[in-house]
């Protein structure tokens, strides 16, 4: 049994060994700021992913928590709207920033106002 037990303990220090921590290098990590759930501040905690789905720009946005939410970017220059869900998302173009609004949640994208789209 001593035996055994010595095996055992061999292989999972060298497998150990063998797999020394090697440090993760995030690829350039788009954050913007978000007041989740209510809150009154607004702090850069929340994650921007990009996809594609069928033609359109998605815009995943990750919770701290884990949650997300997931955006198209309209074609037409005018916004984003939910690209899944049943509630709506509210729009405020305010300077270099789109403010958007759904539930309890609101973030905080950088955008460029487009002539044709201000019409």
């Amino acid at each position: 049994m001593f035996l055994r037990i010595s095996s055992v303990t061999l292989a999972v220090l060298a497998l150990l060994g063998c797999s020394s921590p090697t440090p993760v290098v995030a690829e350039k990590v788009e954050h913007i700021a978000c007041a989740l759930a209510g809150a009154s501040q607004f702090v850069p905690d929340c994650v921007i992913e990009r996809a594609r789905q069928d033609g359109a720009l998605i815009l995943i946005v990750r919770h701290p928590d884990g949650a997300f939410r997931r955006f198209e970017v309209l074609a037409d220059g005018k916004g984003m709207a939910l690209a899944d869900g049943a509630e709506v998302a509210q729009l405020k173009l305010t300077g270099v920033e789109l403010e958007v609004t759904v539930g309890p949640d609101r973030y905080r994208f950088p955008a460029t106002a487009k002539r044709d789209a201000q019409q």
